[in-house]
């Protein structure tokens, strides 16, 4: 199931519990989560069936901005999204854009040391979403 730019790993828990806890997570980390959207819900409420997906949109100026500054397209892709889904088979999963795949889709140079610390941030709040 690989997609490029896209890490995913699985989660021990069920896709509304790993979603609130992701959401826990990212708060406790002093983010702010913009929106968390159902699409199962959202689906349905279109008399469509879909089976459990949400995004989670969170961030910050202070880690996002560094990366606007450095190649303003990025902001295309910021805030933050990560994406808890359930497969065919019933098991959940949590997905997210790699930030050095983001920073080579828009071309963005000389934040490395933001990167770094940005993708020790999403490894950090996958762990607390998904492990037991």
């Amino acid at each position: 199931m690989a997609v490029q730019g896209l890490k995913t790993i699985k989660s021990n828990h069920s896709p509304q519990e790993t979603a609130s806890r992701l959401e826990a997570a990212v708060k406790a980390k002093g983010l702010t989560v913009f929106a968390r959207i159902d699409h199962a819900a959202g689906a349905s409420a279109a008399g469509l069936s879909l089976r459990p997906t949400e995004v989670l949109i969170f961030g910050n100026a202070k880690g996002g901005t560094p990366l606007m500054q450095a190649g303003q397209t990025i902001g295309i892709d910021l805030p933050l999204k990560a994406l808890v889904w359930q497969d065919a088979s019933g098991e959940t999963w949590l997905s997210w854009n790699d930030p050095a795949w983001l920073a080579a889709r828009h071309d963005v140079n000389g934040a490395d040391a933001v990167l770094g610390k940005l993708s020790a941030l999403l490894d950090d709040l996958a762990k607390a979403a998904t492990a037991v």
